[in-house]
Order: C-alpha cells, then structure tokens, then sequence
C-alpha cells in the first residue's frame, strides 16, 4: 500500500468526506499521524485522525453526529457511515504539570501543531484531496532512515507525557526502527519516571511490545534503557541468579527467560507471553545450596513464583481473568515433569483444564530453552491426539440424585462417592451405567 492507494482503507471514503467538508467550508484538514506514517510504508492504517483549522465548536456546527469527548483539548469524535473519526484542532501546548496532560492549550498552525507532537515520523499530515504529504519535521526523512526521533528537545517531550518513552521502544521495536541517539539518551535518563504513568497505560504499551513478533528486540530495548527494571522488577532480579548447569546449560534465569520469549510462536497472546516472562520470578528469594548434592536448588519457587505474579499483574491492573491465568500457569509448570507418571483420571483431570494448552506451550518453550528434552511435551501432544475422538472428561455414569435414592443423606459424602466413581469411569474401570451403580453400592457397603 502507499499514501496514492490509501482510498484503499476500510475508513478512507468516510474520513475524505470528513476533510472535503471542511475544506469546503474554509478550514484546513489533513490526515495526520500514524495513518500517515502507516500508509508510508505499505501498512494499510487501522484507523484515520483528522486535524483542522476548525475550533471544536465549528466542528460540531458542521457535522450533526459528534461527542465531544476532549473539547477541552480541542478533540471532537465525528461519526460518519457507523464509523467514528477524531477531529483534533491544531493546537501548541502550554507547560505540562501532570506528565500527561497540558496546562493549557492555544488554537495553532499545523506546523505548531506538528512541533508538539512525540516522534518525527508520526508529526507528518496528508491532504487527501490533493495528494500531498505535509512534513514539517523531517518525518518522511526519517521514516525512510527507519528512525525513532523525538521531536525538538527529546527530554521535553518525554517530561509532557512520561509514556512517550515507552512508545519509544514501542516503536523501534515493532517498525524494526532505530533510536536516534538523543533520543535513546533522554529514554535512558528518564526511564524512573515511568512511574508517574498511570498502571493501565503502562500496561497497554508494554502488551504491544510483547505480543509482537519483534518482542525479543522490543525486550532487549526494555532492558537496556531502564524501563524493564523500572517496571517489573521482578524480572530485573533474574540477572545473575544461577542454575545447575546440567538442567540450564543456557545460563542464568534471565538468560533462560529472554531464550524462552524468543521461542515463542509470533502470535502468542498477552497471557502466554507473561506466563513466560513470571513463571520463574520466585527463584531469586527461593535459591539455595544442597550441600550433600553439591547442587542449586529452588524449593517452592512456582508456589512464591505465582503468588509474585498475581501481585505483578495486580500492579499493572490486568483483568482478573488473566490474572488467574498466568497465576495457574506458573504454579503448575513444575507439575509437567511428572505427568508420564500420572495415572490416566489425573491425567485427564489436568489436561481437561481450560487454559491447558497455553500451560502446555509455557512447558515447551522452558524446555526448549534449557535441557532441550521435549520427551513430556511429545508425550502430552501424543495423549491429546489419542484423545481428540473422546471427551477428556465423559458424562458421568451417576448423579447425586442416585445416591439419595440409596439412602444417603445430603453431604460431602455425596461428592467424594461421585469423584470415586468418576475416577474409576475416568481410568477404564467403569464403563456402564450399571457397573457404576454397583461401584456405588460396594462403597457403601465400605462404609457400613
């Protein structure tokens, strides 16, 4: 795609009708920012903004479907053909007291409006009715460079909205870009002050630069600027916590987390890529030294491990859902080893959970980046294929009401019968109806 075939969009017809009625009505409208960019480099853009001379209250005046959702920043939505567009008015900013928002606004020219913007190569805007780019900071410069470049002084767009330096990295990392070295000084410099962002914001940025297939750069650029320690400390304590060498020739348990996120299928979800990145954070405080095996160990570590983590992504405000998700995944990584040992009902039981396959991808990347024995990854893919023509756990053959029916009074009883006659169903034992009525009928008897 390129800016000439970018009536291509899904949104453009309803956001060119948008800027032919400005410009109609003598207001000047451009696309801007990120659709600009995108549309640069063949990227077909997900969404289009619009900036204009007009003020919010001649926006409005213009258009009868708008809310307005930042007046106060000059931002009106338009809806338009069941779509919504923001209109921004070009505007200079005043001094910026909260790390996010300004203190004042003023009504501007794009090209002031172009100067308060974070990075070069999203300050560009393009007039759609006639084709031509509008660069008034050397954004298609550095678009072709591959460049990440703040615009003006880099510390004082960073000190506007702390979470500039993240989308920084956000950047660099998902366009393959560079950091200009102003730039990556000012990140580096400023890196504590993320901070100041709100969690939810962090949170947002930080799940881009993960679940993208350049999440190993995006990753290392956490590191080396500042922000990994900054906000998950956790992960920064893994740098030098040694392990035996003989389960983890690869090296420390950094080491090990960086191997596994690059291991990782390409479109692994939010929840897979934080399952990776916690499922070892409790072996730093859990680290000890056998002396009669000579060995390190870490007794615990995916107990304390998923307690850390639940407080981890309970910081970062992740739905609690997720939450549970990852905590389950690192409490249960260690349990893999075993399950060659499991007898089949148990072995049902877990793999019937419903987030079993992301703990299963978890166990393949852990393994795949340290010993390298995958024999119980292939064990469980094996299993899951035999059962693929069977429900992992069937219908069961008896109900409470049965054992009321026999006499049992309501109880916790009731529940571990059920669960006796479930496990035997489970392990081929019990196959009908009648055999697990029977099965029934003897435990009782146990019990006289």
């Amino acid at each position: 795609m390129s800016l000439a075939d970018l009536r291509d969009a899904k949104p453009y017809a309803a956001a060119l009708s948008i800027v032919q009625k400005l410009q109609e009505h003598g207001y000047a409208a451009y696309f801007a920012g990120g659709c600009v960019r995108d549309a640069l480099q063949d990227v077909p853009p997900k969404d289009i903004d619009i900036a204009t001379g007009a003020n919010p209250d001649q926006v409005q005046r213009l258009f009868q479907r708008t809310i307005p959702v930042g007046v106060q920043f000059g931002v009106v939505r338009v809806r338009v053909a069941e779509m919504e567009f923001e209109v921004a008015t070009f505007r200079s900013d005043g001094v910026y007291l909260d790390g996010r928002h300004p203190s004042v606004i003023r009504f501007s020219t794009p090209e002031q409006d172009a100067a308060r913007r974070d990075f070069t190569i999203n300050g560009m805007f393009y007039d759609p009715l006639n084709g031509r780019v509008i660069d008034y900071v050397e954004g298609r410069e550095d678009l072709s460079r591959r460049l990440i470049r703040a615009i003006g002084q880099p510390s004082q767009r960073f000190g506007e909205d702390h979470l500039r330096i993240l989308r920084a990295i956000r950047f660099a990392s998902t366009l393959a870009f560079e950091i200009e070295s102003d730039t990556w000084s000012a990140i580096k410099v400023g890196a504590r002050e993320i901070a100041r962002v709100s969690p939810e914001r962090v949170r947002d940025e930080l799940l881009k630069i993960l679940v993208n297939p350049h999440r190993l750069r995006g990753f290392d650029l956490l590191d080396k600027s500042g922000l990994l320690a900054a906000i998950l400390p956790e992960v920064e304590a893994l740098k030098g916590c040694e392990q035996p060498e003989q389960f983890h020739p690869e090296g420390d348990v950094f080491v090990h987390t960086r191997l596994m996120l690059s291991l990782l299928a390409p479109n692994a979800s939010g929840p897979q890529v934080f399952a990776v990145l916690l499922h070892d954070i409790g072996k730093p405080p859990t680290r000890s030294f056998d002396p009669v095996d000579q060995r390190i160990r870490f007794n615990g570590h995916d107990r304390v491990g998923a307690e850390m983590a639940e407080e981890v992504m309970t910081r970062l405000r992740f739905p609690r859902q997720e939450i549970d998700l990852v905590v389950d995944a690192v409490r249960n990584h260690m349990i893999f080893k075993d399950v060659q040992q499991m007898r089949p009902a148990m072995l049902r039981r877990f793999m019937a959970r419903p987030h079993f396959g992301i703990e299963l991808e978890l166990h393949r990347v852990d393994c795949a980046g340290s010993h390298g024995d995958l024999e119980n990854y292939q064990f469980l893919v094996n299993k899951t294929s035999e059962f693929a023509q069977e429900p992992l756990i069937p219908a069961r053959l008896v109900r409470g009401d049965d054992l009321l029916s026999m006499g049992l009074k309501p109880g916790p009883r009731i529940g571990e019968l059920l669960e006796a006659v479930q496990t035997a169903q489970l392990e081929g034992e019990v196959k009908t109806r009648a055999q697990a009525i029977e099965l029934l009928q003897a435990l009782l008897g146990e019990g006289d």
